[in-house]
């Protein structure tokens, strides 16, 4: 992993421990740049300084080890609830800056994204997977709107992330990890919604996440499905979708804004495939 320099933010007033976190990713830093060989691309895309909202694809638990531990600074994140309910991880993770929430909806989401506006006002990165759960399809799935209503409600930009690598050091359900494996981690160039149009505009909202979602893509080298992500879904097969032609969303990219992809999915410069026939219940050809 290349060295970068990395300023620690100590934000009392906000959720995190402020010690526990500082020495703590700083250890995981240091396990990463051991036991994997890291590359990370477009690190120049992230500020220094102010807020900015930072979006991953998410293919695996350890997604939220190697993305943090790529950034240049200190970064709040979304953790899923249940997280408070294991010995193991109720205590450490609120500590190094995870923000719970239910993903069930209602007043007590509303209250994680209070907080995570919180951050973002205080000038801080948030970190939150625009998927909203894991992808065992292993596809990109549509993206929620909540990253476009945060980034509209305190004036911050999206950077979107792809990255690669992390499904083979841990696959689904295995707490154990590989070593030695590549990982790349790609920070595409900041977004931001009132370059789509009036943020007060719900429809301006879903253009402007599947937009995200498209530069995930091309990060990532993933294809994408218009289907939320599901537990259902199993490698290859997109459970909830009838038969049919999964088509990427509509997307306008405004004038001025890079509409080729920023990152081949092949090295060779070949754009993400296009659109895929999933008959229900059928693997998709890869």
């Amino acid at each position: 992993m290349p060295a970068h320099a990395f300023r620690f933010e100590y934000a009392p007033e906000l959720p995190g421990a402020d010690r526990a976190s500082k020495y703590g990713m700083a250890g995981i830093r240091k396990l990463v740049d051991r036991l994997w060989d890291v590359t990370i691309e477009g690190i120049e895309n992230v500020p220094l300084d102010g807020p900015a909202i930072i979006t991953p694809n998410h293919l695996s638990f350890c997604d939220s080890m190697f993305v943090p531990s790529a950034l240049p600074r200190r970064v709040w994140a979304i953790g899923k609830g249940e997280y408070m309910d294991s010995w193991k991880t109720k205590h450490i993770f609120p500590a190094l800056g995870m923000i719970p929430v239910d993903r069930a909806g209602g007043d007590a989401a509303k209250a994680a994204l209070d907080t995570a506006a919180r951050v973002l006002d205080g000038g801080h990165l948030f970190m939150i997977y625009p998927e909203g759960t894991r992808s065992r399809s292993e596809f990109l799935h549509k993206g929620r709107t909540g990253a476009s209503r945060l980034a509209a409600r305190c004036d911050a930009p999206i950077i979107p992330v792809g990255h690669q690598g992390t499904l083979a050091v841990q696959p689904p359900d295995k707490f154990t990890m590989n070593t030695k494996l590549p990982i790349t981690v790609r920070f595409g160039a900041p977004m931001r919604i009132e370059d789509f149009g009036d943020p007060t505009n719900p429809r301006v909202h879903r253009a402007f996440t599947d937009a995200v979602m498209f530069r995930i893509s091309e990060l990532s080298g993933q294809k994408y499905v218009d289907s939320y992500a599901a537990k259902d879904d199993t490698p290859g097969v997109v459970a909830s979708l009838d038969e049919g032609v999964v088509k990427r969303p509509s997307i306008s990219v405004p004038k001025g804004r890079p509409s080729r992809p920023l990152v081949p999915s092949n090295g060779a410069g070949a754009k993400p495939s296009g659109p895929i026939t999933v008959p229900k219940g059928k693997a998709v050809a890869r």
